[in-house]
């Protein structure tokens, strides 16, 4: 396509410019996010069709989608092996920002610092997780002020706050290096992997009562205000009423994150039903991973429009970025909350209970997919 560059350009470009000088890294708190350790006050959400938002910087913007490699950490290796990867996604955001110009996003796939293992445990995850704001966030951020873009990107993450438990985390550098967003992943899709194992990341869903009570109901569903547009992150799947929450708080442009695989049907039929844009950053295929599963279905990133099409997509699997830009002012000029009849569905939605319900994790740490198997089979409603 004419927005894709091929996997033998993105391999052959170097670090480019020299990071900034190290900043402090604890200065940036997320706002919008669970970082700041304090709630946030009342739910932020309109009822009049409008959504808050801050001045827009430009009228049109440019992104890059990378789909880039997934290479797990080496245990015995862990700084060497993680700062890699990083210095790997350094040289893309380079090439990102030399094809047709600077960037105002770059977004990554879920896991392009840390890798992905299936059988990693918890302590596995724990000990090759990043800490936010760390090393790796600030390799990054040099790149975001170099460049003046906006950056995201999904990893594992520990937080001192939570010192047992692993987060799945999707973070947002702004254009000045500061990270602006920390959003956890919502949930967990249980009852999906084969074997009876279930992930043992913490989500909110997971903690939702004591989540809520550190940082406030409007943190559940961070939509980011940003001089690029409105922004929410999500590394979940198949779970429409997420991003319909998202949207009538405002969300403009959803930054969705999978690994290994997605769903086209889901990703087109959210940006479709809220009129909204969408991009969707997978990894490529990884031949260079020993622990890389062939059926996994890598590849075919793209950019989805309000109308539920592609307007830019990878064709292949390789190691590619992809570019688009959103007429985001003439968008927002026109765009309102999605058009939803509450009232006709509600009184079903109050008495809906899902199969597992929420902060079964609350007492609880799995230290396997095994262990988290057996413990929520136990769990569930239905």
């Amino acid at each position: 396509m004419a927005g894709e560059i091929d996997r033998r350009a993105l391999l052959g470009v170097g670090a480019g410019a020299a990071a900034a000088a190290t900043i402090d890294w604890t200065a940036f708190a997320s706002p919008a996010s669970a970082s700041t350790g304090k709630p946030e006050g009342p739910l932020q959400m309109r009822s009049d069709g409008s959504y808050a938002s801050v001045p827009l910087k430009k009228d049109t913007i440019s992104i890059a989608v990378a789909q880039t490699r997934v290479v797990p950490v080496e245990l015995g290796n862990i700084a060497q092996t993680r700062k890699a990867n990083v210095q790997h996604m350094c040289d893309v955001i380079d090439i990102a920002n030399g094809f047709s110009g600077s960037k105002d996003l770059v977004a990554f796939h879920e896991f392009p610092i840390t890798g992905y293992r299936h059988v990693w445990d918890l302590d596995d995850a724990r000990n090759i997780a990043i800490e936010l704001p760390g090393e790796e966030s600030e390799m990054l951020a040099a790149k975001a002020r170099e460049y003046g873009c906006y950056i995201s990107f999904g990893s594992y993450v520990r937080d001192p706050d939570w010192p047992t438990r692993l987060l799945s985390i999707t973070t947002i550098l702004n254009d000045k290096g500061e990270i602006i967003a920390k959003d956890w992943k919502a949930r967990n899709l249980k009852g999906f992997f084969p074997g009876g194992r279930e992930l043992f990341t913490t989500t909110i869903y997971d903690v939702l009562d004591e989540y809520v009570e550190r940082y406030g109901w409007d943190a559940v569903i961070p939509v980011i205000q940003t001089p690029i547009g409105n922004l929410y992150t999500s590394s979940s799947q198949l779970e429409p009423e997420l991003f319909r929450a998202a949207s009538m708080k405002g969300a403009e442009i959803m930054l969705r994150t999978a690994t290994g695989n997605y769903n086209e049907t889901d990703i087109r039929a959210v940006s479709m039903y809220n009129r909204v844009y969408s991009t969707i950053a997978n990894n490529s295929a990884s031949p260079e991973n020993q622990y890389y599963l062939a059926d996994s279905n890598p590849g075919y990133a793209g950019m989805v429009g309000p109308d539920g099409e592609f307007f830019e997509r990878s064709e292949t699997d390789d190691e590619t970025l992809i570019y688009g830009r959103i007429p985001i002012g003439s968008f927002r000029a026109r765009h309102r909350q999605p058009i939803v009849h509450s009232e006709l569905v509600m009184p079903i939605f109050e008495q809906y209970r899902s199969p597992y319900g929420p902060n079964l994790l609350e007492d609880y740490q799995p230290t396997d997919t095994k262990d988290a198997g057996q413990y929520l089979r136990a769990k569930t409603r239905w």
